[in-house]
Order: structure tokens, then sequence, then C-alpha cells
């Protein structure tokens, strides 16, 4: 399997990735890690009421103290598997990861009050959209840190 593969597979759950490379311990301390920190912030919850528009109770619903673990675990069981699995051998490789989850959990923060057109985006989908500029980001760093 190639990276790209492991990489998809630990965006599925964190941790699945690292089963896939043989990183037992690693795959099921994350795996535990996204289930502790799913239940404790109440994320179930949060990803239901956001998908059905209900996006004050997903905001109600959330633990803030909780969630803002998730975006870290999450990014980077992304890009251990990625890395353990051949990828990421260029210099600066992991910068798209670690900006993605730096954005991502200020994005947690400010989510209960950014909204566009008009609509507030809430715990889902505004740091779901911080994912972007993270990207950029990391890959513009790397590209400068590279030249």
């Amino acid at each position: 399997m190639e990276a790209k593969e492991r990489l998809i597979w630990s965006i599925a759950l964190p941790g699945f990735g690292q089963l896939l490379n043989g990183k037992y311990l690693k795959g099921i301390v994350f795996i535990l890690l996204e289930i502790i920190i799913n239940v404790q912030s109440n994320f179930n919850e949060v990803i239901y009421y956001s998908f059905n528009g209900e996006i004050g109770k997903s905001i109600h619903q959330a633990n803030y103290q909780w969630l803002m673990f998730y975006p870290c675990i999450y990014f980077f069981a992304m890009w251990d598997a990625f890395k353990d699995s051949g990828g990421g051998k260029e210099p600066y490789s992991y910068l798209p990861f670690v900006f993605s989850a730096y954005f991502v959990t200020v994005g947690i923060m400010y989510s209960d009050r950014i909204k566009m057109f008009g609509i507030l985006l809430g715990i889902v989908w505004f740091p779901m959209l911080c994912v972007i500029p993270g990207v950029g980001l990391g890959l513009l760093l790397k590209r400068i840190l590279t030249s």
C-alpha cells in the first residue's frame, strides 16, 4: 500500500493508517484517544446537529475543553501514518499538517460566532473550512523553506 492510502485511512479514523503500517501499539493508542476525545467532547452529537442544520444545538452540546484536543490528534495521526508508509520524504512536508491542526483548533475557538452570508457556520463547518488556509500556508511555507 502506498502512503496516500494510509493517509486516507487515517482521515477515516485516526489509528487506521498506523494499523495498516504494522504499528499496532500506535494505532491502538490513536484509536483510543479518538474515542475518548469524541465521547468527552460530545462530538457525535455535535456532528449530528450540524448536519441537520441545528447549529445552535451543536454549539450548546460541544465540550470545547475536550474538542480542542481533536485537531492535533487527528492531523498528527494523519502525518504519522503518511510518514511511516514512506510519504513525506521531502523536507518540511509535515508543515501542511501542523498548520491545519493549528487553524482548525483556532477555528473551533471562534466557531460559535463566525458567519458566512449571514449564516452561523458552527463547530463543524467553520473548522472544516479552516483546513484550507492551514494546508495552503503549510505548502507555501514549505516551498519558501525549500527554495
